[in-house]
């Protein structure tokens, strides 16, 4: 073997060194959480994604997800998305290896004996049989090997997206069900309300039309009532956008509807299995959207090993293989085999700098995918963070609302018995149940807010939160 062919064979076996090694950045966020909550053992960050069924135990909220993902239009856009990057990395993968065509063609022609040699008119034909293959290209410096990289890698990044969309989507429906349960439930108190003040308006007036009460009590009562009302109105008005909404994110109204109302079942103080009480920070790095950044963080990287690449020269084979006969009787007699064989080497000599620009864009969009990387990491770590925190003080506000909810009942009821005796004014009972109404919407509308961050705890960590005692 010639020197130079060992030369060109050590190039070519070296010609991997042109793809970058791909090392992962150092996750830019401390390795444990700001806020722990109580005592429990940690989750390896290696810990499989838990089943949204074993996570969110409500059965209607679980018939709701389930319609979501099979009926959600933008899930069905995620899902094609994916078909798409499959595709395309298919094709580039098939570029690695050449492709073969059988091809059969007659060929015929008509020259005049005017401008034949021999002074005759000259009719020919001829038959030809070929197995080729055309302009495939040995990739010695690995550019066609390094797209191959690109498109695998930004497959993989657009299946961890439509990963990424669906626990946003279980997350957005979870918290869809719940707000709509907090405005039924507030819908209902408001209707209590209102049927109550409506009943102690026609106490008033029975009270006043015996002298035991003024005008002013009963215009303070039927204010009052007239609020409750508006309430209703308004709360009535919240439950249809968030029940319009709802069914915006399943899809499917029909599965959702009973009668034109929608099917309700559980209490809203049963919905989640629960937040674990310890979780280090190394789990965010199993978030779908985490991977999907990493993955075009990766693709980036290949495309400077295609740039580099360009830089050398690009041998392009054609050849092909088969029979050639002037009649179709003789495609296949002995002799009528042919050939061909034609290699091109091309060399860039000069291109104005547009190699040297390829290289320097892949360079630059590789550091912008390492700042979006971590950026995907750091908005992680903040919503876990900020999600662990929003859980501590929302467990206490809770308690604090229910203590005071039964502070207000009790005052309502020694308060409605103080009137009734004629012992307190109306102003002071009307005081009293508006703070107990109060009292009432505020606990509600905190434990869904309690509920929510476990909900939205699901998608914060990629699914891979276990079940533990909400404490």
């Amino acid at each position: 073997m010639s020197r130079a062919a060992l030369i060109l064979l050590a190039v070519a076996l070296g010609g991997c060194s042109f793809l970058p090694d791909y090392q992962r950045p150092e996750a830019p966020v401390p390795s444990q959480w700001p806020v722990k909550l109580g005592d429990g053992g940690t989750v390896p960050a290696s810990a499989p994604a838990s089943d949204w069924r074993a996570y969110f135990t409500d059965p209607h909220l679980q018939g709701l997800i389930a319609a979501a993902l099979e009926q959600n239009r933008d899930m069905r856009i995620a899902v094609a998305r994916v078909d798409e990057a499959r595709a395309l990395a298919g094709l580039a993968r098939a570029d690695r290896f050449p492709t073969l065509d059988l091809a059969a063609q007659r060929a015929a022609s008509l020259t005049p004996a005017d401008l034949s040699g021999t002074g005759r008119q000259l009719n020919s034909q001829r038959y030809d049989i070929n197995l080729g293959i055309a302009a495939f290209e040995l990739d010695f410096w690995g550019r066609v090997k390094s797209l191959d990289a690109v498109a695998r890698a930004n497959y993989l990044a657009s299946d961890y997206a439509r990963r990424a969309f669906r626990l946003t989507l279980i997350s957005d429906v979870a918290n869809a069900y719940l707000s709509l349960l907090e405005l039924g439930e507030r819908l209902d108190l408001a209707r209590a309300t209102q049927k109550s003040r409506e009943e102690t308006r026609s106490l008033v007036a029975r009270r006043r039309d015996v002298g035991l009460a003024g005008d002013l009590d009963y215009l303070q009562a039927d204010g009052a009532f007239q609020s409750a009302r508006a309430e209703v109105s308004n709360l009535g008005r919240s439950k249809a956008a968030a029940q319009n909404a709802l069914h915006l994110l399943v899809g499917d109204v029909k599965t959702l509807t009973d009668g034109g109302k929608l099917v309700s079942t559980g209490a809203i103080s049963d919905l989640t299995a629960g937040v674990p009480a310890g979780m280090p920070s190394e789990v965010l790095l199993a978030r779908p959207d985490v991977l999907a950044a990493e993955q075009k963080l990766i693709a980036a990287n290949a495309n400077i090993g295609a740039a580099r690449a360009a830089f050398l020269p690009k041998i392009l084979l054609t050849a092909t293989l088969g029979t050639a006969s002037r009649g179709l009787s003789g495609l296949f007699d002995a002799g009528s085999g042919a050939w061909s064989f034609n290699p091109v080497l091309r060399l860039p000599l000069f291109d104005s700098g547009r190699r040297v620009d390829n290289v320097d864009l892949a360079t630059v969009r590789k550091n912008i995918a390492v700042a979006e990387y971590e950026k995907a990491i750091q908005q992680a770590f903040r919503e876990v963070a900020d999600l662990l925190a929003a859980r501590e003080q929302l467990v206490e506000q809770l308690r604090a609302q229910e203590a005071n909810l039964d502070s207000q009942g009790r005052r309502l009821r020694i308060v409605d018995a103080r009137y009734q005796g004629g012992v307190s004014s109306y102003l002071e009972l009307l005081d009293a149940q508006r703070e107990h109404f109060a009292a009432q919407q505020s606990a509600l509308a905190v434990r869904r807010q309690l509920l929510s961050t476990a909900a939205s705890f699901y998608k914060a960590v990629g699914g891979a939160a276990p079940t533990a005692n909400p404490g």
